[in-house]
């Protein structure tokens, strides 16, 4: 039998169900992981959520709690710091020598670091590191700060420094790994651009094999219907992608459909979007995996998912499960990153001006949205499941503790 490898994983967050977006990656990477690898794994989060969840793939998880994100004393003193805002409100003693202790105590073939944002918790080591990014995170709060209005406009001197700063530091956590792996081709390719490293890596993002060979529980709802979601709204991305639709696209999608619901479905939507609800807004959590509204409850039930968005980075989990329960998408040429697509055959990637137009044509359209979402299932099952995704990563682990 073939020895599994060691490996201490940090993230910044617990890798949980419940969550959209990196902390889903995350859980799914473990649980695939865990067939050929021994995970330790090291969390800095604010609560336990879905600890019991993840302990199942892991051979020991460490939580470290840390305090509140809008911290009065780390925003004061990322004034004063080298570190940005993102990098400040992660760095913790607790969780450093959390991670010293491991290090001096036991033995691992490598290091895999979700985000690279808790890079500097991780002491100087001599074990290869694998730095895993999400999304390129300068990019994104770059494209915030120049959208900001009202009385933003104020601080955004402020918020341009820590854009710099924040540039700055993941530009250096690229030069200075021993290996680096993006989430999307495009990622891919600008931090190569940037690095002049030619040996970044590439993972694939995917989905669970339940979202594209488990059969339909719910039934289409009886009127037409739009989703954005299932997301975390605390992600800027998710909200202004929100408020594109509300501005734009909404009005036009009633006018001409009268009956159509629009679906707010994710994490703090409520908290965000409450306010919107209405006989035709529904604002929403998602349940749990397995209870009555769980994502794909929101993936079977409505009719298009509409996310337009802003900016890249990453691959959009949303769109890979709501493909897989054969819902199409329209989106922008933002929102598509790192999902290959035959447009107009497996999803509808257009500018923002036709977003409404693309929605209407679809919600009209029975067979046209039925022939989308069965294509955009069979590319999802073909290319797109994380058994596939996790067997890249393991041979990048494989390339690295051959090379030792």
């Amino acid at each position: 039998m073939k020895q599994k490898r060691n490996i201490l994983m940090i993230t910044p967050y617990i890798p949980r169900l419940s969550q959209s977006g990196g902390q889903n990656s995350s859980f799914y990477s473990i649980k695939y992981l865990s067939q050929n690898n021994n995970i330790t794994l090291i969390c800095l989060t604010p609560d336990e959520e879905g600890l019991e969840d993840i302990k199942q793939y892991c051979s020991k998880v460490i939580t470290v709690i840390r305090g509140k994100t809008w911290d009065p004393k780390k925003v004061l003193l990322t004034g004063f710091s080298p570190y940005p805002f993102l990098v400040m409100k992660h760095i913790n003693k607790k969780f450093r020598e959390t991670i010293q202790h491991e290090l001096d105590t036991n033995s691992f073939d490598l290091i895999h670091c979700d985000c690279f944002y808790p890079m500097p918790n991780i002491p100087k080591t001599k074990i290869p590191i694998v730095l895993v990014d999400l999304t390129v995170e300068y990019e994104v709060y770059k494209h915030y700060v120049g959208t900001v209005s009202g009385w933003k406009k104020l601080i955004k001197p402020f918020l341009w420094i820590d854009v710099l700063k924040l540039k700055y530091w993941e530009t250096y956590y690229w030069k200075n790994t021993h290996t680096v792996v993006a989430f999307a081709e495009e990622d891919q390719k600008l931090i190569s651009k940037i690095t002049k490293r030619k040996d970044i890596k590439l993972f694939q993002n995917g989905v669970d094999n339940k979202f594209f060979e488990s059969k339909a529980k719910t039934k289409k709802s009886s009127f037409p219907s739009i989703l954005f979601g299932v997301s975390n709204m605390k992600w800027m991305q998710n909200r202004e992608s929100v408020e594109m639709i509300i501005k734009d696209s909404w009005n036009k999608i009633k006018k001409a459909i009268p009956n159509c619901k629009f679906y707010i479905i994710g994490r703090h939507a409520p908290d965000y979007y409450g306010h919107y609800r209405s006989e035709d807004v529904i604002v929403e959590e998602a349940d749990f995996d397995d209870q009555p509204h769980d994502p794909m409850y929101y993936y079977q039930h409505c009719w298009v998912l509409v996310a337009p968005m802003g900016s890249g980075g990453g691959t959009r989990n949303k769109f890979l499960e709501a493909m897989a329960c054969r819902l199409p998408i329209v989106t922008t040429p933002e929102g598509m990153g790192g999902i290959k697509i035959e447009n107009f055959k497996q999803s509808i990637i257009c500018d923002y001006n036709k977003i409404a137009a693309n929605t209407i044509d679809l919600l009209k359209n029975n067979k046209k949205r039925t022939d989308m979402g069965n294509e955009a299932n069979k590319l999802i099952g073909n290319k797109y499941s994380y058994q596939n995704s996790v067997n890249g990563l393991n041979q990048i682990y494989q390339e690295i503790t051959n090379k030792k």
